[in-house]
């Protein structure tokens, strides 16, 4: 049972002024910009407006700056203004295929139509800290080349061209594509559902769950077909014009991991997907994203669901941080009559254990 608490609307006040003045921090320093948000710590904007489900960076950067970096609250700030937004449609599906491609790699075929692309990534860094940060030294230009906008042939397509991975178009021809943001969850869940869950979760919880398919808690043996990087154009059909129209281009992460899979009695031997696609340059978040998608397929396949990262219901029901957050955070508040109650019962509990031990030892007594 929670506890109004009144007369506490000054200490509130107080709250919120103490707040504003630790989030200014030193008067002396200039304030942290906006802009200098979305250009220096794009990653975490991009962290923001993937889980918050959307796709604005200076909004996702306000978000930063007013939650002081906690990037959970920042989500929560970012989504809680989504639901003020009118909708207006849904937009055609993106043709990752023909993305403005900033990076991509694979860890399948080292020759790769269309050649890979390191682009800006930690991966080859040191991981040492950099002293040179710590002052505004001049940074030097990039190397750069003439973008390719064409279409750029998918590793799972090379693999299908002779058989060896699933379909990828596995969905019922009159299956109508759901919205987890409009309709109450329910199990078990269409794949376009559970990927529209993941693609909002908790990057850090997705990660652990990926992670444990690949220490034996689930039947995942995963190569990395392909994770690349760039600008995808959205388009939204206009009913009145009779034709698609184009609202501009985003930044999204798409990762297709290949996966084992023996076979069953309906299907061959083959490889199987695993999909994350993810606003921004969210790349462990793709991966985790496809690790996990793979291991919620395991009932689909035919494969005994025995791990954690295989159970969609718990997947499901713990991804979202913002939902999270507000279950761990609501003990913050009184709880003063459910421990009463509490302390009454283990104290009842108490005074019949220790009744119980001086009947025990007063019978040996006796009995000796």
């Amino acid at each position: 049972m929670y506890v109004a608490v009144k007369g506490g609307e000054a200490a509130i006040a107080n709250a919120h002024r103490l707040l504003a003045d630790r989030r200014r921090g030193d008067r002396s320093l200039p304030a942290i910009g906006i802009e200098q948000i979305v250009a220096q710590l794009a990653l975490a904007v991009d962290r923001v407006m993937a889980e918050a489900s959307l796709y604005d960076r200076t909004l996702a950067a306000l978000a930063v700056r007013q939650s002081r970096g906690d990037m959970i609250e920042a989500i929560f700030l970012l989504r809680a203004y989504r639901t003020t937004l009118p909708r207006f449609g849904y937009s055609k599906p993106l043709d990752t295929s023909r993305m403005t491609i900033e990076r991509r790699i694979s860890a399948t075929y080292k020759d790769l139509p269309g050649g890979q692309l390191l682009g800006p990534t930690f991966d080859y860094t040191h991981r040492l800290l950099d002293p040179s940060l710590l002052t505004d030294e001049e940074v030097e230009e990039p190397a750069q080349r003439q973008a390719e906008t064409g279409r750029v042939i998918r590793v799972s397509e090379i693999l299908g061209q002779e058989g060896l991975i699933e379909d990828d178009d596995s969905m019922p021809e009159d299956h109508e594509i759901g919205d987890l943001t409009r309709e109450p969850m329910e199990f078990p869940m269409s794949r376009d559902l559970r990927l529209q869950a993941l693609a909002r979760g908790d990057e850090g919880f997705l990660l652990a769950l990926g992670y444990s398919t690949q220490r034996g808690y689930g039947r995942n043996h995963p190569f990395t077909g392909e994770i690349r990087i760039g600008e995808v154009e959205v388009e939204f059909d206009v009913p009145e014009l009779g034709f698609a129209v184009s609202l501009g281009t985003i930044q999204v992460t798409e990762c297709q991991m290949v996966n084992q899979f023996k076979g069953s009695a309906k299907a061959p031997p083959q490889f199987t997907r695993g999909y994350g696609l993810v606003f921004g340059q969210s790349e462990r978040k793709a991966m985790s994203m496809s690790l996990v998608d793979r291991a919620l397929r395991a009932g689909e396949l035919g494969e005994d669901v025995t791990a954690p990262a295989q159970d969609e219901e718990f997947v499901i029901s713990h991804a979202d941080n913002v939902q999270s957050t507000g279950f761990v955070e609501h003990l913050k508040l009184p709880h003063y009559v459910d421990f009463q109650a509490e302390l009454d019962l283990v104290r009842r509990m108490r005074r019949d254990f220790e009744a119980s031990r001086n009947n025990g030892e007063a019978m040996k007594e006796a009995a000796e």
